[in-house]
């Protein structure tokens, strides 16, 4: 394979093929110059979506992304009667399988791309398939390792060194990461998500063609992976909807009752954790001065209705810069815990206050609304609820929510150019039968 400057090729990661195609028209009128068939794709349309892809875009080459493991020419050979122009095996399938798909490329007209995701060595795997006929190898991060943080520029360097045929690089890249993996030495640059997420995909398309050509990167305020020290950051910027999605609709703390300044005021830290008993009020005092700027308490109070919790403890807390409060149990002095601007969520609210007696501890493993909350997990609340999120899995689900929130963007702008839910997402489609 030979190139005679830097590819862009768009992936078409989606489960419907209408929007596939007209996310495809835009980003070839943008300047993409292969179409992907990405794999969710074709295992939701088969390789009628290479087929329709080829109809529509015979000017560009169409890469269905088979991640074939067994069977390799009979593969390679069904997606080159569907149009394909190019083909991906995973590296990770032996060596007589990557030789077989070489043969059927070459019989069908079709070069097969090595994906050399989840292979130990990739430096050596690519020269390794190189020598089995290989069109090109691909150095890829996948989605779910992108979420924990993985980029591909740790060994993309290495592998466009000591590679003998063109090297694709695929993994979570934006209009400010193509220009290094450019400048790295891969010359095939595959982007899904900055592209087919964007509310304009033809203008996405571009920005990204430009990166490319300058060498340049050019910011993106969407699309990033964040790391450790961002979490807080992402969490702000997400919905606790969002979240649910993200964890496969874990985590929601039920019949707490959002008490917040505004409609679009939020809740966000890691957690302190506090067990107190009916109306006891001192653990829950003393907490606030264990908690830093930032943290959330968690009360878990029995869910009981004598509060634990009120005005002045608020002005307490709000000194120190703590972002919230949740009481599985109740707060009183409503209006003026409002009035200060302090958000709390509570199971009850009540006039009556306990005394403080000092039963409970502090730091422990509580259940707040149905879940279990740990010192340090991190707590989202907004005016749809409250989220728990573990905090061994912060930086993955917090990449994970951003991810739900673009898609979301993408789908709104669909529906504002005039189509509707139903059929964005073609739902009649998805219904069970029977």
């Amino acid at each position: 394979m030979k190139l005679d400057r830097p590819v862009l090729q768009v992936a078409l990661d989606f489960e419907n093929l209408s929007r596939a195609m007209a996310a495809a028209a835009e980003a070839v009128e943008g300047g993409a110059d292969w179409v992907e068939a990405g794999t969710p794709l074709i295992k939701s349309e088969g390789l009628d979506a290479v087929r329709e892809l080829k109809k529509a875009f015979p000017g560009r080459r169409v890469v269905a992304d088979m991640k074939v493991m067994d069977t390799g020419a009979f593969e390679v050979e069904l997606a080159a009667k569907a149009g394909a122009d190019l083909v991906t095996v995973l590296g990770a399938a032996d060596d007589e399988t990557i030789a077989d798909a070489v043969r059927g490329g070459e019989k069908y007209g079709a070069e097969v791309v090595v994906d050399l995701l989840g292979v130990a060595d990739p430096v050596e795997r690519a020269r390794a398939v190189a020598k089995l006929g290989a069109g090109a190898v691909c150095l890829h991060i996948g989605i779910d390792m992108q979420m924990t943080g993985r980029t591909p520029f740790a060994t993309l360097e290495g592998v466009a060194r000591a590679s003998p045929v063109p090297v694709a690089v695929a993994g979570g890249l934006t209009s400010e990461t193509v220009a290094q993996a450019t400048r790295a030495g891969a010359q095939i640059l595959i982007v899904g998500g900055a592209i087919t997420k964007s509310p304009n995909i033809r203008e996405a398309t571009i920005r990204m063609r430009r990166a490319i050509d300058t060498r340049e990167a050019l910011p993106s305020e969407h699309f990033h992976r964040v790391g450790e020290a961002e979490v807080r950051s992402a969490f702000e910027r997400v919905s606790t909807p969002n979240l649910s999605d993200a964890m496969q609709r874990h985590g929601a703390l039920h019949g707490l009752h959002a008490h917040l300044p505004r409609p679009d005021s939020k809740l966000v830290g890691p957690a302190v954790t506090v067990v107190t008993r009916d109306g006891d009020w001192a653990k829950p005092v003393e907490a606030i001065d264990r908690a830093g700027p930032g943290d959330v308490l968690v009360i878990d109070a029995g869910g009981q209705t004598t509060a634990i919790w009120g005005e002045l403890a608020s002005w307490s807390a709000h000194g120190k810069g703590v972002s919230g409060v949740v009481i599985e149990g109740a707060v009183r002095d409503l209006d003026a815990i409002l009035a200060l601007g302090f958000p709390v969520f509570s199971r009850h609210v009540s006039p009556n206050a306990g005394e403080p007696k000092g039963h409970g501890e502090i730091g422990v493993e509580v259940v707040v609304g149905g879940e279990r909350v740990r010192p340090g997990d991190w707590i989202v609340g907004d005016a749809s609820g409250l989220v728990v999120v573990p905090r061994e899995r912060a930086q993955e689900v917090a990449n994970r929510a951003l991810d739900v929130l673009e898609h979301e963007n993408r789908v709104r702008e669909e529906i504002q150019r005039g189509s509707t839910l139903g059929k964005v997402q073609k739902l009649e489609r998805w219904e069970r039968v029977g």
